[in-house]
């Protein structure tokens, strides 16, 4: 059951704001979807997805990709593992358009566009990348720098003109805007709100991203991104498999 409307149809469980250019992480629960929302418009929500029980097994961008003939997310789209299995599905969205190639911007990159301010003399006016909030909830949690992987930009989307370059699309976004991610598996899920690598703005000012969690059940057997791709119904019968063992 998927909806339009500002209230999740589903059974509330919890709800935080990450506010912008922090880090977050948490393990949302199979059965269970995450609703994203680009509260003020302009956020970019950066994400890494692990199996929560096994966290060797993560999203994988590549097989994502190339077992739906796409290149970014949107409604229908399933995340997939690198062990063929589905650990999240997009079953409501309204902006249409979610990165998953640009990756996430790292100090080097932040340094030299915004530069660095640390929390000693500016507070919660400090900057930090994406990267450095990755890797700060990865080792509380007992993982690394190897555990990095290809992560999803919520609400950024990229460009590419005649020469093949890419460009940030600063028309994309909007106030409000939301995605509904079911999630398929256990999961551990790590959220950064820096701004997206090829985000042109030169000023500091990243964006919260608010999370509401709802209970939403498991995929029917008619659900719309299971019949996205005929390699989707794949994927989950071997999520289901998983379980049943």
């Amino acid at each position: 059951m998927t909806t339009t409307s500002a209230v999740p149809p589903g059974e509330v469980l919890w709800e935080e704001t990450i506010p912008g250019g922090c880090h977050w992480s948490g393990v949302v629960r199979r059965g269970v979807a995450l609703r994203l929302t680009d509260v003020e418009g302009g956020a970019n929500g950066a994400m890494l997805l692990y199996n929560h029980e096994e966290r060797f097994e993560r999203y994988n961008m590549p097989d994502t990709l190339k077992g739906q003939h796409i290149v970014s997310l949107r409604k229908g789209a399933v995340l997939v593992t690198d062990m063929g299995r589905v650990i999240a599905s997009l079953i409501e969205d309204t902006c249409g358009w979610h990165d998953t190639v640009c990756g996430v911007m790292d100090d080097a990159a932040l340094d030299e566009r915004y530069g660095a301010r640390a929390y000693a003399t500016h507070r919660n006016d400090m900057t930090r990348s994406g990267k450095e909030g990755f890797l700060k909830e990865l080792t509380r949690l007992g993982l690394g720098r190897r555990d990095l992987h290809a992560n999803v930009n919520w609400f950024s989307k990229v460009r590419t003109d005649e020469a093949g370059a890419l460009h940030f699309d600063t028309a994309h976004r909007a106030p409000g805007q939301f995605a509904d991610l079911r999630f398929d598996m256990h999961a551990l899920v790590v959220v950064s709100t820096c701004p997206h690598p090829l985000d042109s703005a030169t000023a500091w000012a990243p964006k919260p991203l608010k999370l509401t969690a709802w209970r939403c059940g498991l995929a029917p057997a008619d659900d719309l991104c299971r019949r996205f791709r005929p390699e989707n119904g794949r994927a989950f019968t071997n999520t289901e498999r998983y379980f049943a063992q």
